[in-house]
């Protein structure tokens, strides 16, 4: 019996998997075609890929998940194969069952090439596509869905080599991403106090909420951390080095009654984080991130967005943010073709789809669930009426504080 598989009384799904493959999957393959080369793993949707899985979970889309990944030829007899094969059941749980995203009754091992698995999360090959370009298209959850769930074996290697490829981004394009994090904060660090200033607490405290995401990405980005999407960003920041810093004032912030304290606690969290931007050697300003914005009793941004975008150099210079920071519609973000047409299209390359492998969902921003697949087919045939001019507008400033 593998061991790992329970936890506080509840079954995990990295455990699940792990045995699923060592007493069943493994052996199955073994007795078929002897010295099979493949990967074995618990990678793509799921908490349980990140390891946050609880009894919650278990109410769709979980049970015995496994991803194989083989040698092209080999992908449909092998998939055949385990249909053929596999028990109807394995410690109490059915090896086939439906999901949200194929209301179909068949085994759920995945079964792709490497590099076909990265492009159905990614929206492009990992091992010929990372440009500049390609590396902004990237969601952090996407990256997560390919690195961040347990390998229990990978005799090519070639899976192991595309997730370390996929760690973190080039240097001046990490520096390029948090500059624009940054940015993104400063366009709207001051009208807290604005809001606060005009009656509109309302106002003031979606401001508020909208920050504090930045500022938890932006920890994440501090750490080398891949942000995952929104429901888990807050247990993926707790923990780390930049949560100690900022994370008492951001909970300040979001518990405040008053604007006052608000911007007071969202000035906190930046200096916090700016000095533990200092911290991991990063090019930071003399003094703190925040001082008065032009006289008002409220706080703007200092000249952090420009330090780092100095820093990063000018083979960086000019492009757009990362495409999660520009773009905020679920739909989008979970399809990778679309993500890499749109960053493609906001650095004046002409947008092109290419055949994603698509073995459950295309790329990703959910973890619990999976949207239909016609959805996502719809999703990704949608044309994309973008000029470069709209999208650099989009993406670069869409607007300043200072006309405020």
């Amino acid at each position: 019996m593998t061991p790992g598989w329970q936890h506080g009384g509840v079954t995990t799904g990295i455990g699940l998997a792990r045995a699923y493959y060592d007493d069943v999957v493994r052996p199955l393959l073994e007795a078929w075609r002897p010295g099979l080369p493949h990967a074995a793993a618990r990678l793509g949707s799921g908490s349980d890929v990140l390891g946050l899985d609880d009894e919650t979970s278990r109410d769709h889309d979980w049970g015995l998940r496994l991803t194989l990944l083989v040698d092209e030829p080999d992908v449909a007899t092998v998939d055949a194969q385990l249909e053929a094969t596999l028990p109807a059941e394995h410690r109490g749980l059915p090896t086939r069952f439906a999901t949200t995203w194929e209301p179909v009754v068949r085994h759920r091992v995945e079964v792709a090439t490497p590099r076909g698995f990265a492009r159905s999360r990614l929206g492009l090959d990992p091992v010929t596509d990372l440009d500049a370009a390609g590396w902004l298209s990237l969601t952090g959850q996407s990256v997560l869905e390919v690195t961040a769930g347990a390998v229990f074996h990978d005799g090519p290697g070639e899976l192991t080599a595309i997730r370390e490829t996929l760690r973190w981004y080039p240097h001046d394009l990490w520096l390029h991403v948090l500059a624009a994090e940054w940015a993104r904060v400063g366009q709207e660090l001051p009208f807290v106090g604005r809001t606060g200033v005009r009656g509109d607490d309302a106002g003031s405290r979606v401001l508020t909420a909208r920050l504090a995401g930045s500022l938890l990405r932006l920890g994440l980005l501090l750490e080398r951390r891949w942000p995952p999407y929104p429901k888990w960003l807050g247990t993926a920041f707790a923990g780390t080095p930049s949560a100690a810093a900022a994370g008492p004032h951001l909970d300040r912030a979001l518990a405040a009654g008053t604007w006052q304290e608000r911007d007071a606690a969202l000035g906190d969290a930046c200096d916090a984080l700016h000095e533990r931007q200092r911290d991991v050697g990063l090019p930071a300003l003399d003094g703190p991130a925040t001082e008065p914005f032009f006289g008002r009793p409220s706080r703007g941004l200092r000249g952090l967005p420009e330090v780092l975008r100095d820093a990063a150099g000018d083979a960086v210079r000019g492009l757009p943010a990362a495409v999660e920071q520009w773009v905020d519609a679920v739909d989008v973000l979970m399809d990778g073709r679309r993500r890499v047409a749109l960053t493609r299209a906001a650095v004046g390359e002409a947008p092109s789809v290419e055949p994603v492998e698509t073995p459950e969902v295309v790329s990703t921003g959910s973890t619990d669930e999976a949207p239909g697949q016609a959805s996502a087919r719809a999703c990704s045939s949608s044309k994309l009426p973008v000029t470069r001019k709209v999208m650099r507008r989009a993406t670069e400033t869409p607007w300043s504080p200072n006309r405020s």
